[in-house]
């Protein structure tokens, strides 16, 4: 696969990521509030669930970068 096809594909399934993760954070956050969870506990998940989509994003970037064999 080449550097080109890997970008294409990369930035499809970024996009896809983000849209799928963005909506079980906010599914998340919804059950916390329902059992009325503290305001600290609160700030702590939006802290984690804001950061930690970056973890396969950049996994996904790299491989993106990867250069052509």
């Amino acid at each position: 696969m080449t550097q080109r096809q890997r970008k294409f594909l990369g930035t499809i399934a970024l996009l896809l990521l983000i849209a799928v993760y963005a909506l079980l954070a906010m599914a998340v956050a919804i059950v916390l509030q329902v059992h009325n969870a503290s305001k600290m506990a609160e700030l702590l998940y939006y802290v984690i669930a804001g950061l930690l989509w970056t973890l396969p994003a950049g996994l996904l970037i790299s491989w993106m970068q990867k250069p052509d064999t």
